[in-house]
């Protein structure tokens, strides 16, 4: 039986997660990650916590001319669907400029143990593991959504998703561009309480 070796400090990693910050999506540039570059990352990311062991999401990685046709799905759907103008050059321009995106779909599994909305909380984490691995690895990642991740007629004819499924995150990766200043964090003393009975 294999055993796992006990856990020690790797101020390393704490100091990484300390200071990572999501780099916006708009300054990532090629090249992107290829396939080999990207597979053992998406291979970490698939990591995540699982109660059941029920892997309720998948990866769809969206390159090139998928990209391309996602833009222009977008922009015609969202036109067709009385969006507002300046939202939906954003919208195209999410797909259109991404150097590499990967859809992480959320796939439901019907259990009569886990909850749907813990799966839910499984495909999130799987969101923002993408993005801290593919930052540990040198590059720069941005966990997106927006309409184009709940629309059914989107998910339908640009994922061809499943009617149960939908995209808990577009994870745009790529080259960084210059870093930006780090955004206001919150006040840890706010956020925490302390609970000894």
């Amino acid at each position: 039986m294999t055993q796992i070796a006990p856990l020690s400090p790797r101020p390393e990693v704490m100091d990484f997660l300390t200071t990572r910050r999501s780099r916006p999506a708009k300054t990532l540039t090629g090249p992107a990650p290829d396939r080999a570059a990207l597979t053992p990352m998406l291979t970490t990311a698939l990591r995540v916590p699982d109660h059941g062991k029920l892997e309720p999401w998948r990866l769809v990685v969206l390159e090139g001319a998928a990209l391309t046709r996602l833009a222009d799905l977008a922009a015609r759907l969202g036109a067709e669907q009385g969006r507002d103008p300046d939202k939906l050059i954003k919208a195209e321009a999410m797909f259109r400029d991404a150097p590499v995106m990967v859809a992480v779909v959320a796939a439901p599994v019907t259990s009569d143990k886990i909850p749907e909305v813990e799966q839910t909380l499984s495909a999130g984490a799987l969101c923002m593991t993408l993005v801290q691995v593919a930052m540990a690895a040198g590059w720069g990642a941005n966990w997106l959504s927006g309409w184009m991740a709940y629309d059914r007629d989107f998910l339908t004819e640009g994922l061809s998703l499943a009617p149960t499924e939908w995209v808990a995150g577009y994870v745009v990766i790529g080259t960084e561009g210059p870093v930006p200043t780090d955004r206001p964090r919150p006040d840890a003393d706010a956020k925490i309480a302390w609970q000894d009975r």
